[in-house]
């Protein structure tokens, strides 16, 4: 499918929408229908598929209710259909909320045409390679798929979406989850079921590289274009070809790098930093983040275009607490490989354990659940894992969570302000403890603390 030959539905008050969006494809092939009640909508859905359905809230009365109806149905009776909603600055929460129920994307008007078309183009381009390829079979059973392991409702859901994701191999994949819930184990589980399997697979933590180091990193650089480049480097898009970038941490990175990244996108071409020479890349870009890519997009600490490039195709990786009936599962995957590392054979964890472990919030995920197993793995010197060989935080009597209530209609500068205090409090002004309480990178409290002027 190209973009000429997508079917296209506008939903809007009049017809300016769909000639503009004819207009905007440049094309007499394109298919852009129209309608401006509801019940007529339904039945456009009923009697044919479309890849596109755009929404102006206006269409809806801006009644978030109804917005939310017509997605919920158009997500049940057309499911690869990608929604657009066109809606007004302060209903951006309504938006959000249609986003978890199946709705694609958003943007705030008035929207600019290169916005509103590149929105089209990507909503385009995702179903095109979903749509033309089969997504392989899940053959090792239903509770893992590749490294991946669960067998929740939650984690059958993600095994999907890599799957459909390692089938559509070019197209960007954006990852988002808190720390910890195993974001990179997906990224290499896409990569080895894909067809670049053959190819490297080059991870890169964004966050971790000091901020000057990150265009040499990705873009690699020239003998001398600055100080301390004692000779060539090649960079990971360059020495990643046919293969996959996991970019962590994707948040992290400066406005400067944000427009590079975004030119690599929209060209597949870069230069090394200090060269004149253009090179072409075929890589696959899996970009992750555990912080609110929408938030920050919409406080401007990222940019829009880029988001839109990234975020053509979602996986949403579930906390640990979600999904504990996991838990066990994975503490015995943990167990039996530390066992076998250590030369402990037949160690098993008592049911004491499995109990505090299904009570436990896990704020850590699946790193901190590993991590417990094997320092107990280590201390245990008989064939059970007893609660005695646990930290003893989870030999503590569990105390309840310090809760913070706001009042509706509280701006949400001071709710971000007030829970970063909290959170710096409870963790004795420890920063790095802080931004793991709020679920962000290091980096970002950072810039939070400096933004709200905390010192």
């Amino acid at each position: 499918m190209t973009l000429e030959s997508a079917k296209i539905f506008c939903f809007s008050e009049t017809e300016d929408l769909p000639k503009r969006i004819r207009k905007l494809i440049d094309s007499d092939k394109v298919n852009v229908d129209f309608d401006r009640d509801l019940q007529s909508l339904f039945k456009y859905f009923k009697n044919s598929t479309y890849d596109v359905l755009i929404v102006e809230s206006s269409a809806c009365n801006n009644d978030l209710p109804t917005c939310l109806k017509l997605v919920k149905n158009i997500v049940a009776t057309s499911a690869a259909t990608k929604i657009i909603l066109l809606v007004a600055p302060s209903e951006v929460d309504g938006a959000i909320a249609a986003l978890k129920e199946g709705a694609y994307q958003y943007a705030k008007l008035p929207v600019k045409d290169e916005e509103l078309k590149m929105l089209i183009e990507t909503a385009i381009e995702m179903n095109s390679f979903i749509g033309a390829q089969k997504a392989p079979s899940n053959k090792s059973g239903n509770d893992r798929l590749g490294e991946l392991i669960g067998s929740s409702s939650q984690m059958q859901r993600v095994y999907q979406r890599a799957r459909q994701a390692a089938a559509s191999s070019e197209i960007p994949v954006l990852l988002l989850g808190e720390t910890g819930t195993g974001k990179d184990m997906v990224a290499q589980t896409i990569h080895q079921l894909s067809d670049r399997k053959e190819g490297p697979y080059v991870p890169v933590n964004l966050g971790a590289l000091p901020s000057e180091l990150v265009a040499s990193e990705l873009f690699g650089h020239e003998k001398g274009s600055f100080t301390g480049a004692v000779k060539q480097h090649k960079g990971v898009f360059e020495s990643g070809r046919d293969g996959t970038i996991f970019l962590d941490e994707i948040e992290a990175i400066s406005e400067k790098i944000q427009v590079s990244l975004l030119r690599l996108l929209e060209q597949k071409k870069f230069r090394r930093l200090g060269g004149k020479e253009t090179y072409d890349t075929n890589a696959r870009i899996i970009a992750a983040s555990n912080a609110n890519l929408d938030e920050l997009v919409q406080n401007g600490y990222f940019r829009q275009d880029l988001y839109y490039r990234l975020d053509v195709f979602r996986i949403d990786l579930p906390p640990l607490h979600e999904r504990r009936e996991d838990i066990s599962l994975l503490s015995n995957e943990f167990l039996s490989k530390f066992s076998q590392a250590y030369k402990k054979v037949n160690m098993k964890l008592s049911p004491e354990c499995i109990h505090i472990f299904q009570r436990y919030d896990w704020p850590g995920n699946i790193r901190e659940l590993k991590n417990v197993i094997q320092r107990a793995a280590i201390i245990c010197e008989c064939d059970e894992i007893l609660p005695e060989h646990l930290p003893p935080k989870f030999r503590k009597s569990k105390k309840e969570r310090p809760t913070v209530e706001f009042e509706i209609g509280t701006p949400l500068d001071k709710v971000e302000r007030e829970m970063i205090i909290r959170a710096l409090t409870l963790a004795n002004d420890n920063r790095t403890r802080a931004a793991e309480l709020l679920g962000i990178s290091r980096r970002a409290i950072y810039n939070k603390l400096k933004k709200h002027n905390i010192d």
